[in-house]
């Protein structure tokens, strides 16, 4: 039983931003259920970038879903997002409802240990509508979630556990960065599904 459970109302950020943790919103059973299924059915890809004029491909696999077909995209490159799937559409219900927000596509990230992470970026693309909410459902290993504010260089983290939830909402990608370190004692994947809005 947890004793301290997140205030989904607090505030994580200080300043120029919302960003809300729920905390678990699953129980372990059903999250396991759910890691398994996308493990299992999600087509997962090697992601791709354009960096430096380089063509990169990354170890950490992706998926995109949608609405409709939604090209996406970032760092060089362009997803069509594919239909969702039964899964993807109880867990966009969930996001759904514990955030209040209304959401048409989501990026799902495999990061198959710690050896993979995601370096500093804002989620700020013109193809998603401004100061709209993007939620982040977290499976499998927890993984620690950092915030950088562009100007200040203050840093907030966030363990992200097994089933959780997190929330960022209004100007939170205009000044604040997110990452997700690379850490050599995780040795479990984890699985993150970001759901979005875009224009």
């Amino acid at each position: 039983m947890e004793l301290f459970r997140p205030d989904p109302s607090e505030n994580l950020l200080p300043r120029d931003g919302t960003v809300n943790y729920h905390g678990v919103v699953l129980a372990a059973a059903s999250a396991a259920n759910y890691y398994d299924a996308l493990i299992s059915s999600v087509p997962w890809r090697h992601d791709e970038a354009v960096m430096f004029g380089k063509h990169i491909v990354t170890a950490r696999k992706v998926a995109w879903y949608g609405d409709s077909p939604f090209p996406y995209t970032y760092s060089g490159t362009t997803k069509q997002a594919l239909a969702w799937s039964d899964e993807m559409k109880e867990l966009k219900s969930l996001a759904e409802q514990c955030s209040g927000c209304r959401f048409n596509s989501c990026l799902l990230n495999l990061y198959h240990d710690g050896n993979e992470g995601m370096g500093w970026h804002s989620d700020d693309e013109k193809s998603l509508v401004a100061d709209s909410g993007i939620a982040s459902l977290s499976f499998g290993a927890e993984r620690r979630f950092d915030f950088k504010h562009k100007q200040t260089g203050e840093k907030v983290s966030v363990t992200l556990e097994n089933g959780s939830l997190l929330v960022m909402k209004g100007t939170t990608q205009t000044h604040w960065l997110h990452q997700i370190p690379k850490s050599k004692r995780i040795t479990t994947p984890r699985i993150n599904l970001t759901f979005r809005r875009m224009a």
